[in-house]
């Protein structure tokens, strides 16, 4: 057997995205933890004020997808930056800091 793509294998894929879906749900906080087989990102929603936060979607990818992933936000966010300037990393002009109060673990994203 050939590991050389066949042509099905070249067909472009047919993605659905629903309306509710293209909605999509705001959140501004990615906790991030890994075993050996996979990756899980929690987009997790944080509201100033309020002590507690929701997980608002769990992304579960294997590390290769979890490396693409890493590559494709690189990418762009080079592109952004091309395009607007840079991003100010403290995430706005007052800066972004986990409340006191949240004794969960820190997002590296």
């Amino acid at each position: 057997m050939s590991n050389q793509p066949t042509a099905e294998q070249n067909d472009p894929i047919e993605i659905e995205l629903s309306e509710e879906m293209a909605e999509g749900t705001y959140a501004n906080l990615a906790i991030i933890s890994h075993s050996q087989s996979e990756f899980v990102i929690d987009f997790v929603r944080l509201m100033p004020n309020v002590p507690k936060a929701k997980v608002k979607s769990r992304v579960i990818i294997t590390p290769d997808h979890a490396l693409r992933l890493m590559n494709a936000l690189q990418d762009n966010l080079a592109k952004y930056e091309e395009n607007y300037g840079p991003i100010n990393e403290g995430g706005g002009p007052s800066g972004f800091q986990l409340p006191g109060h949240y004794n969960g673990p820190v997002g590296e994203a």
